[in-house]
């Protein structure tokens, strides 16, 4: 290998949210690690929205945090408004969304990223992945550097190829017109990877200066403000916040879009990739719910110390006309004025199916990928998989059994396993609905699920865990009790439940009982607990969830039992689909394509019907019987 300037364990190759992540993880376990990206300014970037976390994206940001990641104590630094999110319903849909000080965020992870030890950043354009025969070697970079490794990370997000598109303007840059990455593609090509080209876009930056915030409505920060972070103390981030505001499109908006739709490069043709459905374009909105008469808009800061506000709900690709006349239709922008112009970008990422639920390559040992680049969205779907990508680089370096989190564990489990299992031809986006088991993978308790993973990997410290483990501790032994305290149907009783609404007492019943019903809490029943003892919120929190869901908290812990049934029941991958008869050609293309490692992964398959699960598992049972006979026979002789 010609032109080597220095070898490591694991190259990173991007510093966004997933190269961030991924990169402090391969430090953090005793790995020399380099982490390239085209501009170090961009490092952490926040090309799109100025917030972390909201709905099932909180949860993602928790779990990070749980297994010893850096988003969540990042933005508990640098945030300039806090809110938890659907707090009218019960706890498993309870999500926190923080502001971002843009800049701050950036500085504040580029300033942890540069103090980690064992980690080194570098500005250069890496072109070409270097592999041996199916085996990663390292990767070169556009000026013919050749940086040896054992482990690859690819992180690219959306600077691949990337082009910025409004109206009839197309720009060759990745997203805040910095430099595209337009070589990597080839190389990973012409090493037979499948790759596909989405799109996403964002909405305009305008001048504070000139919107008239007497027309919208003003938006407020929690009173009481929850970190992200386990580790991080409550009462250090109260603070004065920032406030967001509320208006709305309306017809003569949507009259300008639909009479201007030939000129946006979305439906003219200009653009090839596919975007979310779940984050659509306002020219999307206003064609597929033609009947909706207005759109929400959320006026956003980027920062405290800008005046650049950013236009929530209203990304486009229209032309700069366009764009001035659209959004000064709305209340409140009658008078704006754009700082950006919103754009599409288009970008290429791979087929992620081609990646074991590890997010290593199958068909390249040692080469892994995590964040957009996997045809996700979101910074906080980066960073999960960039986390998860580092650890597994790291534990492939060190020779040690590889972390895959299961649908049952985890709202990461859940985005990988859909991305590697399930065909997916849009940017994959989290939402609580694809958690089966999400009333047991609340963003309350990421800590007590994932910590042990994160202590055990390393990224965990001791003192850490230990808490945790108080914590859980703390926990039972305080419902334990409450189960065991008997409160009489006197008259004091009786007066209370009156006074809370709550049903008459007719017979003696326990404290755990009483605190089971909606109306009632742990903090309510107080006066009959004449033994309470003090404990930490975050120990009451878990108190009262764990009573009060009790019957559906072991209803899905039962159907995770089942589902643990097909996750255990690996499928040999010296099985060949074709021999197998009784499958149908497009359960057979589906797994031959996917190479499922379990029953319960094929089962996920789209495309795969129960039918073919039940041939599938006859098969097996027959092919390990042939298997074990044939051990047995070797064995003889």
């Amino acid at each position: 290998m010609s032109n080597v300037c220095e070898e490591y364990d694991v190259v990173i190759v991007g510093a966004g949210h997933a190269g961030c992540e991924a990169a402090l993880a391969g430090a953090r376990l005793g790995l020399k690690t380099i982490m390239f990206t085209v501009s170090v300014d961009s490092i952490a970037l926040m090309p799109c929205n100025p917030n972390i976390g909201g709905s099932s994206k909180g949860h993602l940001v928790r779990e990070i945090d749980a297994l010893g990641g850096e988003m969540g104590k990042n933005i508990d630094k640098t945030f300039i408004q806090s809110k938890m999110l659907n707090v009218s319903k019960g706890p498993a849909v309870h999500s926190l969304r923080a502001q971002a000080d843009k800049q701050d965020y950036t500085r504040e992870m580029r300033n942890v990223l540069e103090n980690t030890e064992n980690l080194i950043i570098r500005q250069a354009e890496v072109s070409e992945i270097v592999v041996d025969n199916g085996v990663i070697q390292g990767v070169k970079t556009f000026s013919g550097a050749v940086y040896k490794a054992k482990a690859v990370v690819l992180c690219t997000g959306t600077y691949l190829k990337a082009r910025c598109i409004y109206g009839d303007v197309s720009n060759p840059t990745g997203p805040n017109g910095l430099q595209a990455a337009n070589y990597l593609t080839d190389s990973l090509k012409a090493h037979g990877i499948e790759m596909f080209r989405f799109k996403t876009g964002t909405p305009a930056r305008v001048d504070k200066r000139s919107i008239d915030f007497s027309k919208m409505e003003e938006q407020f920060g929690d009173k009481k403000i929850v970190p992200f972070s386990f580790s991080t103390n409550p009462d250090d981030i109260q603070k004065e916040q920032v406030s967001c505001w509320l208006t709305y499109t309306n017809e003569e908006t949507h009259k300008i879009i639909r009479e201007n739709l030939h000129r946006s490069p979305l439906f003219s043709g200009m653009i090839e990739g596919t975007g979310p459905r779940y984050c659509p374009s306002i020219e999307d909105k206003v064609v597929k719910f033609a009947d909706k008469n207005r759109h929400q808009v959320f006026i956003e800061p980027e920062g405290n110390y800008t005046n650049e506000m950013y236009l929530g709900g209203m990304s486009s690709s229209l032309p700069e006309d366009v764009q001035y006349a659209m959004y000064r239709t709305v209340p409140g922008l009658e008078n704006v004025r754009i700082v950006r112009n919103a754009y599409a970008i288009e970008y290429d990422c791979i087929n992620p199916m081609q990646l074991l639920p590890t997010l290593e390559f199958k068909k390249i040992k040692g080469l892994f990928s995590g964040g957009q680049f996997n045809g996700s969205s979101g910074y906080e779907e980066a960073a999960a998989q960039g986390l998860l990508a580092g650890i597994n680089a790291a534990m492939y370096v060190k020779n040690m059994e590889q972390i895959v989190l299961d649908r049952s564990q985890a709202y990461i489990g859940v985005l990988i396993d859909d991305l590697v299992t399930k065909e997916n031809h849009e940017p994959y986006r989290m939402m609580t609905s694809r958690a089966e088991y999400r009333l047991l993978l609340r963003q309350d308790n990421a800590d007590l699920r994932l910590s042990e993973i994160g202590h055990r990997v390393g990224l965990v410290p001791d003192e850490v865990f230990d808490r945790v483990c108080k914590k859980e501790e703390q926990i039972y032994q305080e419902i334990s009790r409450l189960e065991k305290i008997n409160i009489g149907a006197g008259k004091q009783v009786q007066e209370f439940l009156e006074n809370h609404n709550s049903t008459p007492l007719k017979t003696g019943t326990t404290l755990a009982e009483l605190i089971r019903r909606p109306e009632l809490s742990y903090e309510l029943v107080v006066d009959f607990d004449v033994d309470r003892k003090p404990l930490p919120e975050d120990v009451i929190e878990q108190v009262n969830i764990n009573i009060k869901y009790d019957g559906y908290i072991k209803r899905q812990l039962k159907q995770v039992e089942q589902y643990k049934k097909l996750e255990n029941k690996r499928i040999n991958p010296k099985i060949d689909y074709d021999d197998i008869s009784g499958l149908r050609n497009e359960a057979r293309q589906k797994l031959k394509l996917c190479k499922p490692l379990s029953i319960g992964q094929a089962s996920r398959i789209s495309g795969v019907t129960p039918a073919d699960i039940s041939v599938l598992l006859v098969y097996m049972e027959q092919f390990n019987y042939l298997q074990n006979k044939n051990k047995e026979r070797n064995s003889e002789l």
